[in-house]
């Protein structure tokens, strides 16, 4: 009897399972994957690098964190959005992988405000793209690049970047003599000062946004979270936290170097206190670079499917429903 399965039924020719295990490929930096032979579709974690902090006497803000895209069932993306769907690819096949940088630090104050920190680049895989974080900063000074995959936090006394639609939050606001506002995470916005009356003295930062728990590679890590902030004039003052995910905290007293957001998370800079005239050079915290992760579902099939099948391995196809005739 014939079956289009392939073969005939006999005695001397068994098909066999077999198992392609799961892969999970983790790229610190640009560069290629090539898929297993029976791979059809992959799962992805895709974060770009994060935005640069600023520096400023005027309340500094905390970079923005790299968009965060996600196509882990169950999971989430950036911006409050859901799991995207699998990347359909070819097994055997090479795809390139693009991990961006994190933004540099505003290194050029201006008059106690600058022109902010720079954008961080874009990080993709197979067509997927997430941006770069946005760069903390003044909106009028030119050069400011606030708005990114999250927004970058703002200085002196303007609104937060905007983030980008199913990637990340924007950035905190900023107000005179309240500080800047923290870069906007993957899972939250920046937090700012509210409106109102003028707090107290001695100013703050406030905290970046926080980003986005995975388990993509089997542990629960969270990436793209915002920088923190810095107050005005705020020499010592309490600074903005990081938020979790790799974002820097603000730096205070002057003079204190940001460490900038953690490598490979996208998280955003920190926001550096310059202080009060004559200008301290140190820059705003640069963004930390990103991640993509792609994760090979493990995939079942069956050999020796075109001979020859034995009346045991045809009761064994028929009763797991592998049997066409």
């Amino acid at each position: 009897m014939a079956s289009t399965n392939g073969g005939y039924i006999g005695i001397d020719y068994k098909p066999e399972a077999g198992t392609q295990s799961a892969v999970i490929t983790t790229f610190n930096s640009s560069g290629t994957l090539t898929t297993a032979p029976r791979t059809t579709d992959v799962q992805y974690v895709i974060v770009a690098g994060g935005g640069g902090g600023d520096a400023a006497a005027a309340g500094a803000g905390g970079g923005g964190a790299g968009g965060y895209r996600s196509s882990v069932p169950g999971e989430a993306s950036g911006g409050g959005a859901s799991a995207e769907p699998l990347s359909p690819v070819t097994g055997g096949s090479p795809y390139p992988v693009v991990v961006g940088a994190g933004g540099a630090g505003n290194t050029a104050p201006i008059g106690g405000a600058g022109p902010g920190g720079n954008v961080g680049s874009n990080s993709s895989f197979n067509g997927v793209t997430s941006l770069g974080g946005g760069g903390a900063g003044f909106v009028p000074h030119p050069g400011t690049t606030g708005v990114g995959g999250s927004g970058g936090g703002a200085s002196y006394s303007t609104g937060g970047h905007a983030g980008t639609s199913g990637q990340g939050y924007p950035g905190g606001n900023a107000a005179l003599n309240r500080g800047g506002g923290g870069g906007g995470g993957a899972s939250e916005a920046g937090k700012g000062p509210l409106p109102g009356p003028q707090a107290p003295p001695p100013e703050h930062g406030w905290d970046g946004g926080d980003g986005v728990a995975s388990s993509i590679t089997g542990s629960s890590v969270t990436r793209a979270g915002g920088g923190g902030s810095v107050g005005r004039f705020s020499n010592n003052g309490t600074v903005g936290q990081g938020g979790a995910g790799g974002g820097a905290n603000g730096s205070d007293p002057v003079d204190s170097p940001n460490p900038g957001g953690t490598a490979n998370t996208g998280g955003g800079g920190g926001g550096t206190d310059i202080g009060s005239p004559p200008f301290s050079p140190v820059p705003g915290g640069s963004g930390g670079s990103g991640v993509v992760i792609i994760k090979e579902p493990e995939v079942s099939f069956v050999t020796n499917t075109g001979g020859v099948w034995d009346m045991t391995a045809l009761y064994d196809n028929v009763k797991a429903g592998n049997w066409v005739s």
